[in-house]
């Protein structure tokens, strides 16, 4: 079977009625199951057998975690957001939110043993860069104290570039952050007007210059297509200025308009917003841009210069999908700390609260603050194999899944593979005798052929809660 993921083709090679076919909702399969499957039976008590069964499972200076801790404040409103947080310009809140965050370590320690190795950091928000240098030293020190960050891991923090000058940037450094993730979106006036955050390119510019002094290891840009004002010919000027700035790694999302579920974005005029066609426009136009800049095209909404882990990872069939994004560490339990974040441990995945005031609560008792998740069951753990595979390498082995999981690929799935059959006629698939390769064309459509492996969206009619998957 071919391993190489494939480049996708010109979007004028797409059909109009293949086009209508798939612009229609779909996960983005950072799990599976999805979030919205968590159920609120899972809580505190299965949170906690997840953390003793893994102490019990090894040392406590055993295989590496992740680490995820979410800062909830920002500053200004960005109207596309879709993020839980808090607009505030009130700094005070953010050593109140500390001192709670100390206490869910100590819990979570309590259960899991201290001193785990942590090879993986990831502050989010929100905006991490709300808070101040003293408050970040001490967030660091508080991690420190409980977990063991082994040399040479990952430490990454999400920066506003409207909140940090070169000597913050040094105070990170500083702190033992060598990944920064700097939230570009878009260049262009117009397009940061209508969405409300205006950050001048040059700003951006000086600060990745002052970031690459201090030695980072390496520097992340978030871009955005689909937002309101943009076209494929301002698109193309921010693609331009993205490649000069060269950053080690661009996320490319697209901007998902669901306002009736995030409050910010009924502030965006649907009428400004692209039209499918054009969006798909400037995906293609993105993909050839970045690639001939000497990007790898790692996944989805991932590129990455070639000697970037998360390129190496992909060529070595390392890569693994969490609730970050793509991943260097396939299966990497993830212990998520703060308001409304998401971890893996085990088989289950946990989220905690969604609002400041319950957030207190429940630590101010003693207890948790998970209040939600999902123990996986057999059949969740084959399809995760499944999705997760063409996700992140366009292709799946039958053999590695039966292997795997004590199945029979061709039986346990066979309505799929009907449907398959189907998207085979389409050019999106190719059904070999060994497994299944996802082709040119259907890299843009990816999270549609991952969809028909999802029991659970399958059984349920009502996507409109998620994205486009064009």
């Amino acid at each position: 079977m071919t391993t190489d993921t494939p480049t996708p083709v010109s979007a004028d090679s797409l059909s109009p009625d293949l086009l209508r076919r798939y612009d229609v909702p779909g996960p983005r399969y950072t799990s599976y199951p999805t979030a919205d499957r968590f159920v609120e039976a899972f809580g505190e008590a299965d949170y906690i057998q997840a953390l003793r069964q893994r102490q019990q499972g090894m040392s406590p200076k055993g295989l590496p975690l992740s680490l995820y801790v979410h800062v909830p404040f920002c500053e200004s409103l960005c109207y596309y957001c879709a993020c839980n947080k808090i607009i505030t310009k009130h700094h005070e809140r953010g050593t109140e939110y500390l001192r709670y965050l100390e206490r869910e370590v100590e819990l979570t320690v309590a259960h899991l043993g201290a001193g785990c190795a942590v090879s993986q950091l990831h502050l989010g928000g929100g905006s991490p860069t709300f808070l101040s240098d003293d408050e970040l030293r001490a967030l660091m020190a508080m991690l420190r104290r409980s977990f063991e960050l082994v040399p040479g891991g990952e430490y990454a923090i999400e920066v506003d570039p409207r909140t940090v000058s070169p000597a913050r940037l040094a105070t990170l450094a500083e702190l033992g952050f060598n990944r920064l993730s700097f939230g570009v979106q878009d260049f262009e006036p117009a397009v940061q007007k209508a969405v409300h955050r205006i950050q001048p390119a040059e700003q951006v510019f000086d600060l990745v210059a002052h970031a690459r002094e201090l030695g980072f290891d390496a520097i992340n840009a978030d871009l955005i297509y689909g937002l309101p004002m943009q076209t494929p010919e301002t698109f193309a000027r921010t693609l331009e200025k993205i490649t000069r700035l060269r950053p080690d790694r661009i996320a490319l999302y697209a901007y998902a308009h669901l306002p009736e579920r995030f409050k910010p974005q009924r502030r965006i005029h649907a009428y400004e917003l692209p039209p499918a066609a054009a969006k798909l426009a400037m995906l293609d136009m993105a993909l050839k841009h970045l690639m001939h800049a000497g990007y790898d095209y790692v996944g989805m909404d991932h590129f990455a210069l070639p000697d970037d882990p998360l390129a190496v990872a992909k060529r070595q069939g390392r890569l693994h999908r969490n609730f970050q994004g793509y991943s260097t560490q396939p299966d990497c339990d993830l212990v998520a700390l703060g308001v409304s974040a998401i971890g893996k441990v085990g088989a289950t995945f946990s989220q905690n609260v969604k609002t400041l005031e319950e957030y207190y609560d429940l630590l101010s008792q003693g207890r948790l603050p998970v209040v939600r998740g999902l123990a996986l069951n057999r059949d969740d753990l084959v399809r995760r194999t499944v999705i997760m595979a063409l996700m992140c390498q366009g292709h799946l082995s039958f053999e590695s899944v039966e292997v795997s999981h004590l199945i029979d690929f061709r039986s346990y799935f066979a309505r799929e593979l009907e449907t398959l059959a189907d998207m085979q006629q389409q050019g999106l698939v190719i059904l070999e005798p060994s497994g299944i390769q996802v082709t040119e064309l259907g890299w843009f459509f990816v999270r549609g052929v991952a969809m028909v492996f999802d029991k659970y969206l399958q059984a349920d009619q009502n996507r409109a809660r998620f994205s486009k998957i064009i």
